[in-house]
């Protein structure tokens, strides 16, 4: 399709024999459930980035623990790759199974083992979806803080190896906040614990290295999480503006003003539009852009929060400023936002999801260049912002049925990251880098670096067994994507034999 992976792990992989390997699992594992028909791993053939599709060797579905600890040792000891699966609503290829390789699907480790009130934590197994848990703390009034858009499906497993944000997520943090303990299984099998059920553990930090490795150190086999206590008051401010320009600065001024909302995100003119027709929540569809203020604390805080941030945002160009009038308002503001994605797909026949963190400051400047690279690449583009966090989510509408769209989608993507590098930033927030970034990581880091990150994963997994040809790029690939681009002085990489 084009060069965002390197064909090469695939070729260096060895050959499996499906029979021999199907064979032995029955033997060791008699219970196991093993998909390996045609039509039974088709289903399996990608994760959320549907551009990207390989049919897996093999498709196991376990329930146990001891299941899994079989099939990691018999796969280590068959020099097998494993891609681990959770509900496959991840956005950037991460769990896009190999021909050569079996899939390894979680999704029915789904239970809520523990929900402790008065430590304020849940214990639970990786299949459990995210909005699951706060739906079980709720009686305790208490909930699981990170809300990434995909919560009414995505597991928290998936949560961890990516970890996930959400719109809350600049006052409460991403997953890595967010959690206390994670055990895992490595590829031969052997168990181990990350963290503590304390605040904080001995040693290394190896539960933050961990979170977000993108299932290349491991398998999640259960997830100690923090709940916090449900804000007494939640009040959310919708303005609106006659320019993404003066929306971008306006983010900056909140912050400046030493106000942290709950939430703040920012949407454009196509995203407004495609959410108001999807989801009637009530934005005004000519606006430039919007941005959605989220204020939650005790009522007094949260009321003088409210004027003080509708003044700072009439003083930065808000034409308007809305408080939601009542709860089922402030509900149908974020519905819009939430749904974003699915409300572009309704106006597109295929949209392409990006994910970039810049410095908030930057904002105005990035939001021009995307426009100027939407002109030049003729596709349209939506843009819905984290932008408190200045965590950005371009959304590149084309359509693959036209020749040669697909691939001027996946360049305009490419440029968006550079440019997140460019300004200081990086090439994701919260979906992972995956198969879909590879490229990108030649240009956000350099030789060393990327030797260091493969250390690190031979660390956990010497054989490359978890994963493999995802997220760390070959030192070849960073060369000849240096070829290409030269960046920064960073590229072209030299050559070495090892990668």
């Amino acid at each position: 399709m084009n060069i965002l992976y390197d064909e090469r792990v695939d070729g260096a992989l060895p050959d499996v024999d499906r029979a021999t390997l199907l064979q032995a699992l029955r033997t060791a594992l008699p219970d196991l459930e093993i998909l390996h028909r045609e039509e039974d791993l088709k289903p399996y053939e990608c994760d959320g980035l549907s551009a990207y599709r390989t049919v897996p060797l093999l498709v196991v579905l376990p329930e146990r623990l001891e299941q899994v600890q079989t099939l990691l040792r018999l796969c280590h000891q068959r020099g097998v790759p494993v891609v681990a699966r959770g509900a496959g609503t991840g956005l950037s290829g991460g769990a896009l199974p190999l021909a050569k390789g079996i899939l390894l699907v979680m999704a029915r480790f789904n239970r809520i083992l523990e929900v402790n009130p008065q430590g304020r934590f849940a214990r639970v197994q990786p299949g459990v979806r995210n909005l699951a848990i706060s739906q079980a703390a709720a009686p305790h009034g208490l909930y699981y803080a990170p809300d990434p858009s995909s919560q009414i499906a995505c597991s928290i497993g998936g949560n961890v190896a990516e970890n996930a944000g959400g719109v809350h997520c600049l006052k409460y943090g991403l997953t890595v906040h967010n959690l206390l303990k994670v055990d895992i299984l490595t590829i031969e099998g052997e168990r181990l614990t990350l963290g503590s059920d304390a605040l904080d553990s001995p040693g290394f930090d190896l539960l933050a290295l961990f979170t977000g490795s993108e299932g290349m150190l491991g398998i999640v086999t259960e997830v100690t999480v923090k709940l916090l206590p449900k804000p007494q008051v939640a009040r959310v401010l919708l303005a609106s503006f006659d320019s993404v320009e003066d929306a971008g600065r306006a983010v900056a001024e909140i912050i400046a003003a030493g106000i942290i909302p709950g939430g703040l995100e920012m949407m454009d003119n196509l995203a407004i539009r495609a959410a108001e027709d999807f989801i009637h929540a009530g934005y005004p569809v000519d606006a430039a852009a919007i941005l959605l203020c989220e204020l939650d604390g005790v009522e007094a805080d949260v009321h003088d929060d409210c004027e003080r941030v509708a003044a700072v945002l009439a003083q930065a160009g808000a034409r308007d400023v809305r408080l939601a009038c009542d709860e089922a308002e402030r509900v149908r503001f974020w519905a819009g936002r939430k749904n974003a994605f699915p409300a572009v797909g309704r106006i597109s026949p295929d949209y392409y999801c990006m994910d970039g963190t810049i410095p908030r400051r930057e904002l105005p400047r990035v939001l021009k260049g995307i426009s100027e690279l939407s002109s030049e690449y003729g596709l349209r583009v939506a843009n819905v912002f984290h932008a408190g966090d200045g965590n950005m989510h371009p959304l590149i509408l084309f359509d693959a049925n036209l020749p040669g769209e697909l691939e001027r989608a996946e360049a305009i993507g490419g440029k968006i990251l550079e440019l997140c590098v460019a300004v200081g930033g990086s090439i994701t927030g919260e979906h992972g880098v995956g198969r879909e970034k590879i490229n990108q990581m030649c240009a956000q880091f350099n030789s060393d670096e990327i030797t260091l990150f493969h250390a690190v994963k031979a660390a956990f997994d010497p054989q490359g067994l978890l994963n493999p040809g995802k997220n760390i790029p070959t030192l070849h690939r960073c060369a000849e994507f240096g070829a290409m681009h030269v960046h920064h002085g960073q590229l072209p990489f030299p050559e070495l034999e090892r990668f």
